[in-house]
């Protein structure tokens, strides 16, 4: 085995030939293939034509959407060539019929259409006036015993569903809709009720939708949908123990709590978070890639004359060296948080969900970091959509925000590690201050130490911020609080990341690869080890020597790495059928102007483009 074939197995793991191969060999075939010169409309189109394509690759649906690991490595690949595509795969796939096979199944409640994608499935949870507090929304859906069903209605402008895919874009389309339950006046909590939007015909009596303006990022067709007194059978409402209603109309539930009663309702919204991270994390690796193929054939001037790669020089691979290391360790969180969440217990699900929603925090705001810094190290080529790099930045701000935003997210972990006394990291081994300071950081051992302790400090902090202050209010507490518990999350989810990491080079039996895998370690860990080196020389963990000595021990770590930059992004196993539609990661300079440029002809006295050749066929002819 190679040592790229070996990074490669330990960043995708050994499923490998299972959950990815399929999806990268899918994704480089025709349908697939760019959209140069497609406006947003028509390429709103394409998205759905080419779900398509993915629904047709797919032996089993319902395996698709019960396995999540090939869930998310479906959305990791499908955001390389479309992220449009993966938005509406996510929410068709993961959030519509997820929801609809984690409940009860009925007989009058066939998922064939949808398996076929005869109907697009869509998710209408958060509300214009409801978005993290969705538990509050106010769509109602009230039982009507005389007719054995339920009235859904939006009540007030505030109450419509904000900004699902309701167009009429991609076909007909049902909807699992979350409205409040009342029975006899009373209200049950939030539940989901599949909702028919739209059919050949247009869309449905009672149903209003409103297209968004333009978004940033891939297009997809967002909309304000409501609904003036939908009625609906008894079997649209999706039932489990956490809600049913019985013969006679009386509601029966296993959960107290109305909120407890939404939050199993949305339970898809979880793995949601782990399908954005993954969207996340593919835009980013391709990024990489691109930048650090461009930095070796884009040339500069030498300083002894001539002219050499961007890549030689310190200033410019340094800073596409950090991000390659952060690339990995969030690939690698990412795996972990996917393995806990399949292999958890019902009794693990609480601290599982946990883990879900610090990665998709750190994964996808660490995924921004990555695209900006890759988009700036191409200079104005990473300014065009169609060297990829921008599409991902701006498509990147929807996983932020999409099943939850990230802050929110943090928040409810912060509150979860600090007010309800989670127990802090155990303290580090005061014997890890020994030996020369050089070698000290270059051991992982020791590196992770340091990480840990970073997470010690501000778990302290947020403590005793809280214990300190006098505010009766809850608020006022909590305020005090909430800055140095968010630092505590994010400490927590680089020393989580750093974890996986090791964990990834101890499953490599390749010495290289394991060597490779070290030294990303280490540069991951002094990077973040150096911005908290105050804080840690202040509370005995490093000696001032380590200050010292760690920048020259961080840029030994990015010289080791050098010679093998492309080696690494090579083990990101994006096929170069992906890579060459980027005119950057290929092509020579000239090359580029003229994949770039599309000729010129005088119109009336003016100057105007004429469509070159496209590489991506028109809308009519992807068949569907």
């Amino acid at each position: 085995m190679d040592t790229v074939t070996a990074l490669t197995g330990a960043l995708f793991g050994e499923r490998f030939d299972e959950v990815h191969e399929p999806w990268r060999r899918l994704f480089t075939t025709e349908p697939f293939r760019g959209h140069r010169d497609l406006t947003s409309e028509e390429r709103r189109q394409v998205a759905y034509q080419r779900l398509r394509h993915v629904n047709k690759s797919v032996t089993s649906v319902e395996r698709l959407v019960t396995d999540v690991e090939l869930l998310t490595g479906m959305h990791e690949w499908a955001t390389v060539v479309d992220c449009g595509l993966a938005v509406i795969a996510g929410i068709h796939y993961n959030l519509f019929l997820g929801s609809l096979m984690d409940h009860d199944p009925h007989e009058l409640r066939s998922l064939r259409e949808f398996t076929t994608l005869r109907r697009t499935g869509a998710f209408l949870c958060t509300e214009l006036a409801h978005g993290n507090s969705a538990a509050q929304l106010e769509t109602t859906a009230v039982f009507d015993a005389a007719a054995n069903g339920f009235v859904l209605h939006t009540p007030h402008p505030g109450a419509q569903k904000y900004m699902p895919n309701t167009s009429l874009v991609g076909g007909a389309k049902s909807a699992v809709v979350a409205a409040r339950l009342v029975v006899d006046g009373e209200e049950r909590g939030v539940f989901l009720f599949l909702t028919p939007l739209s059919d050949e015909t247009g869309i449905l009596p009672g149903v209003r939708v409103r297209r968004l303006p333009e978004r940033i990022g891939a297009p997809v067709d967002h909309c304000l949908t409501s609904f003036d007194h939908v009625r609906l059978p008894r079997h649209a409402l999706l039932e489990s123990d956490h809600g049913r209603l019985v013969a006679g109309g009386s509601f029966t539930s296993v959960l107290d709590n109305p909120r407890r009663r939404f939050l199993r309702s949305i339970g898809r919204v979880t793995v949601g978070k782990l399908c954005m991270s993954a969207c996340s994390l593919g835009g980013a690796r391709a990024a990489v890639a691109i930048a650090v193929r461009y930095a070796h054939t884009r040339r500069t001037s030498g300083l002894s004359g001539g002219s050499v790669p961007l890549f030689a020089y310190r200033s410019h691979h340094s800073r596409l060296l950090g991000v390659l290391a952060t690339t990995y360790a969030a690939t690698v969180l990412h795996r972990t948080a996917v393995r806990r969440w399949v292999t958890c217990s019902p009794d693990d699900r609480a601290q599982a969900e946990h883990l879900v929603g610090i990665a998709k925090g750190w994964i996808t705001w660490q995924a921004r970091d990555v695209l900006n810094e890759c988009r700036e190290r191409c200079g104005a080529q990473g300014l065009f959509p169609l060297n990829g790099i921008a599409d991902y930045l701006n498509s990147n701000e929807l996983a932020i925000t999409a099943e939850g935003d990230n802050l929110p997210i943090w928040l409810k972990a912060a509150g979860k590690m600090v007010l309800g006394h989670a127990s802090p990291p155990p303290p580090p081994l005061a014997t890890a201050l020994t030996g020369p300071p050089a070698t000290a950081l270059t051991s992982p051992p020791f590196l992770q130490y340091l990480l840990t302790s970073v997470e010690g400090i501000w778990d302290r902090r947020a403590r005793a911020a809280l214990e300190r202050c006098a505010d009766p209010d809850p608020l006022g507490r909590w305020n005090a609080a909430s800055n140095p518990a968010l630092e505590l999350v994010a400490a927590h989810a680089q020393r989580l990341a750093g974890d996986a990491m090791l964990s990834a080079a101890a499953g490599t039996s390749h010495p290289e690869a394991k060597r490779l895998l070290h030294l990303l370690h280490r540069l991951f860990a002094l990077r973040r080890i150096a911005v908290h080196s105050g804080d840690l020389l202040a509370a005995g963990h490093l000696s001032a020597d380590h200050v010292d000595e760690l920048p020259a021990v961080l840029d030994a770590a990015v010289a080791d790495l050098v010679p093998h930059a492309l080696d690494l992004v090579g083990a990101f196993a994006i096929p170069e059928e992906l890579l060459e539609r980027f005119p950057i990661a290929h092509r020579s300079h000239d090359a580029m102007a003229e994949h770039l440029g599309a000729p010129e002809v005088a119109i009336l006295g003016e100057t105007a483009p004429v469509n070159g050749s496209a590489e991506m066929t028109h809308p009519s002819s992807v068949h569907a």
